[in-house]
């Protein structure tokens, strides 16, 4: 029978994460299961356009970096530190799995095997079951239920002779057509806007429904490294000053598109989604040039003359190319206990920073015995879904802050962990600059009354769900 310290469930970012953690900091065995052929998770079933929409410092695992950390001269992330490709993303975790996992002598793999409950799983293609004894806990990499177009069915229907692609398969009959619509209002619906872009389509050649609006976040604030220590840190500042001083959330927005924290494409329209999607000030320019955005709701049905919606109809596009982005990126069910007796399921801790959470929890799993202090120094977010949940996760990230700072050998590891971006210098940033000072004084004095005041506007709004469904 096949035994091991710690059975993981999932070689994705998560799983892979976590597994990377516990060999540099332990000297524990693991079995990695996973439904897919080599490691990455959901990357494996992904777009070939697709990449991180944040930069590639804050992405992989804590032994290894992702990328050169080079910064872009060309394109819409111009001047702006690379942004991973899918593949780039695939080769990486390929690597890892072969030039560490594996050679360590402590990990053993299970490809294309799907995990069955009670420590079993089954391979896929012979139908065998394996039984695995578990000397000390499961660990859930697959919680939160990653959703990518390819392994997403549409909940619309769709008449015969209409033609309908999902990203993946966009470069190859994109050429034949000389119009599109994107359904969905997601990060992939802006990607696939953004490409076609790219690729030369004409704006007017673009159709957009949009069944919701979203904020995304602006790039330009999230840049690791000495080099945007001001823009980055000052949006923070930026942040949690608006966070202390807000009157209600419509000010608070306000005041956050104000300084660029946020962005909207639309600026006429108030925005109803907000997930967590980045975007660079260039991406939302070129998106703005779609003019024909539709503004129904959900698509119900796709007719050769006629597209039906939650709140009406419009006229089909004839000829067009229909592209699907309507799969959710995470499932936005209510959170669990990371630590739970002989279980870990790993969810997200720090807004939008997974890996880094995958990394943390494994951290502490290593460096702690006590169950209650786990769960206390690990306490997880649910994915966002609405503008609110902007307001929720960054008060659960200033409340998750403090309680790290409090265990100053915590706080020191994680500021000082490669997925905060600390390995291109910005633990060190303008040690001696007069106006870096100002900015860390900014920080230290907005944060106990942006908890404050955030925790009184999160009040306010009363019954409103966390996450109301999509």
């Amino acid at each position: 029978m096949l035994s091991t310290d710690y059975l993981i469930i999932g070689s994705g970012a998560l799983g892979m994460c976590f597994a990377d953690q516990l060999l540099t900091e332990t000297n524990a065995s693991m079995v990695i299961v996973d439904r897919h052929h080599m490691p990455g998770g959901h990357w494996n079933d992904a777009y070939p356009f697709v990449r991180l929409h944040q930069p590639s410092a804050y992405y992989g695992v804590g032994s290894r970096a992702l990328g050169s950390s080079r910064l872009d001269v060309a394109g819409f992330n111009k001047g702006y530190y690379e942004l991973a490709s899918g593949a780039q993303i695939i080769s990486y975790y390929d690597r890892l799995m072969n030039e560490r996992f594996l050679p360590s002598g402590r990990v053993q793999y299970f490809p294309l095997c799907d995990y069955q409950g009670d420590n079993r799983f089954v391979f896929r293609l012979s139908g065998d079951i394996q039984q695995v004894t578990v000397r000390k806990k499961l660990v859930d990499a697959t919680f939160l239920n990653t959703q990518v177009p390819s392994t997403h069915v549409p909940s619309f229907e769709l008449c015969d002779g209409v033609k309908l692609v999902t990203p993946n398969v966009l470069p190859k009959f994109a050429p034949d057509f000389k119009s599109y619509v994107i359904l969905g209002g997601g990060k992939t619906a802006m990607d696939v806007g953004v490409w076609l872009l790219q690729m030369g389509a004409a704006p007017e050649s673009i159709r957009w429904i949009v069944p919701r609006d979203s904020w995304v976040r602006n790039r330009d604030k999230v840049q690791p490294g000495e080099a945007f220590f001001k823009q980055t840190a000052g949006g923070q500042a930026n942040q949690l000053e608006a966070a202390a001083e807000a009157t209600c959330m419509a000010d608070l927005f306000e005041r956050l598109e104000r300084t660029g924290e946020i962005l909207r494409i639309d600026t006429t329209v108030t925005p109803t989604m907000y997930r967590g999607a980045t975007l660079s000030c260039l991406e939302v320019e070129a998106l703005r040039s779609i003019k024909d955005v539709v503004r129904k709701g959900r698509v119900l049905r796709i007719e050769h003359q006629t597209v039906i919606l939650e709140h009406g109809t419009v006229e089909g596009c004839a000829g067009s190319l229909y592209v699907d982005c309507s799969a959710k990126a995470f499932d936005t069910r209510p959170s669990v206990r990371v630590f739970d007796g002989d279980r870990i399921t790993i969810q997200m801790l720090r807004s939008g920073a997974f890996c880094l959470s995958a990394a943390v929890i494994a951290h502490i799993e290593a460096a702690y015995d006590d169950e209650t202090m786990k769960n206390e120094l690990c306490k997880p977010m649910q994915s966002p879904n609405v503008p609110e949940d902007l307001v929720r996760r960054a008060l659960e990230e200033l409340q998750a802050g403090r309680r790290w700072s409090v265990d100053k050998t915590l706080h020191r590891w994680v500021a000082e962990h490669r997925l905060t971006g600390a390995g291109i210098g910005q633990a060190d940033a303008a040690a001696h600059d007069p106006d870096a000072d100002r900015i860390r004084k900014r920080l230290r004095e907005a944060r106990p009354k942006a908890e404050a005041n955030l925790s009184r506007l999160i009040a306010e709004l009363g019954r409103v769900p966390i996450n109301p469904a999509a």
